[in-house]
């Protein structure tokens, strides 16, 4: 009877340890998953980044005296770029977003002024560059749900009981901030037909 006994709390603890095992692993996959859809928003915001010289070329060709909006798009990509972010400290999160926020406002700017000229809004390299520009806007929507799915999911699973008992045992996971849009980047920009 004694031996059943021990051998009942050593499968009971045993059983624990490997729930508990399993329960920090999940935690990490899902931690992991978080830093790979950030690096996914990454690559979509570089990808915008790297179109944006062959724009301003294009449109300095047909709109060179359109100068101000031209240099505000290469001062916003040039602060954009060069903003290091860690994904784990929100500031910098807040701070890389902010950038990329003014970086949006300016295109959204240079876009707006093509309607002006004709002549440009016909040419096939704008056109291009315009459509592959708006095609990385929408991959980078969609990169940012993403990510906020993967921060839901793992908020949820530190979040819960008994998760959020066990888990700070184990590592020191904190809960992650979900991307948001701030009030300057929802701003439509003004389009003016004179």
């Amino acid at each position: 009877m004694k031996k059943l006994v021990i051998f009942g709390v050593v499968l009971v603890v045993f059983l624990m340890g490997f729930w508990g095992v399993g329960l920090v692993n999940r935690c990490i996959r899902l931690n992991e998953n978080t830093d790979f859809q950030w690096s996914e928003i990454a690559n979509q915001y570089q990808r915008r980044s790297d179109l944006i010289p062959n724009l301003v070329e294009v449109v300095k060709g047909y709109a060179a005296h359109e100068k101000n909006t031209l240099n505000e798009v290469v001062e916003a990509r040039s602060k954009a770029t060069q903003i290091q972010v860690d994904v784990n400290d929100s500031q910098s999160v807040k701070q890389f977003l902010a950038a990329q926020g003014e970086l949006s406002g300016a295109l959204g700017r240079l876009i707006a002024i093509s309607e002006n000229y004709p002549a440009l809004k016909a040419n096939e390299n704008f056109l291009a560059l315009q459509s592959q520009l708006e095609g990385t806007e929408n991959r980078i929507a969609v990169a940012r749900q993403d990510y906020n799915n993967a921060v839901r999911q793992f908020n949820n699973h530190i979040r819960v009981i008994p998760n959020r008992w066990i888990i700070p045992l184990f590592t020191d996971f904190e809960p992650r901030e979900m991307l948001s849009i701030d009030e300057a980047t929802a701003k439509v920009p003004s389009v003016s037909f004179q």
